[in-house]
């Protein structure tokens, strides 16, 4: 007995291939569609909220902002916003050092800032970012802009409150490449409920306490120079008669 084998209707095969055509061109564009594509006119970049959570699985880093890049090629501005979307977050949290990655896949884009904290006040130490674009023209070869800012103190804020800042913040990180973060917000070294309550209220009692004095302070010295200017009208009064 022979093996029959089975052939597709000529009509099917016909109504099939477009469709796994149309298939195979859609996963292709999924794999570029974070390909950053650089503009020549400036937007205003989307807002993205990103977090780290420690080995606890307590929230200890959080930042909330736009992300623009501008390259200068030939003296003229190319803008790529960085979409949430497509953002990957990676991080770490230590007792005086953490770091959150921003990336798109295939590492064509990435922002990180690394923190520290010192005196119970956190700061940005080092920024690093790179961004790898589609050629600007056909024939342009593929260039990769990378920089990075240190050894600096960026954003110093008390480990209670998060740095806030609405009008953004520009940053060179290369002579080619700039960062603007806008709206901008972040806080580390986030404590749970309870270390966040004790730690907040003993700064706010010692804040309290420091203002108490100085007000105390002040009246102490307005009484003392009341009593000073009376006593020398009483004087002038007694000479006279």
């Amino acid at each position: 007995m022979n093996a029959q084998t089975y052939r597709w209707p000529p009509i099917l095969l016909a109504a099939l291939i477009p469709f796994l055509l149309q298939r195979t061109d859609g996963s292709l564009s999924e794999a570029h569609i974070h390909q950053p594509i650089l503009n020549p006119n400036e937007s205003i970049p989307s807002q993205g909220s990103y977090t780290v959570k420690n080995y606890n699985g307590n929230l200890c880093v959080m930042v909330v902002l736009g992300v623009e890049y501008i390259i200068t090629e030939n003296k003229i501005n190319w803008y790529f916003n960085l979409d949430p979307s497509g953002v990957k977050v990676y991080g770490y949290c230590g007792k005086d050092v953490a770091n959150i990655s921003l990336t798109l896949p295939g590492d064509t884009a990435s922002l990180q800032f690394i923190f520290k904290k010192k005196f119970n006040k956190f700061y940005v130490s080092q920024l690093n970012a790179h961004l790898s674009p589609q050629p600007l023209c056909k024939g342009c070869i593929n260039k990769t802009y990378s920089g990075q800012i240190t050894s600096e103190m960026l954003f110093m804020t008390p480990v209670c409150e998060s740095f806030k800042s609405r009008s953004g913040r520009l940053l060179s990180v290369s002579p080619a490449m700039k960062i603007k973060l806008v709206p901008l917000q972040m806080q580390a070294f986030i404590l749970s409920d309870r270390e966040y309550d004790l730690d907040c209220l003993k700064k706010s009692k010692k804040i309290i306490a420091m203002v108490m004095g100085a007000v105390v302070m002040t009246l102490i010295f307005i009484i003392m120079l009341s009593f000073l200017f009376v006593r020398d009208r009483r004087r002038q009064g007694y000479e006279r008669m």
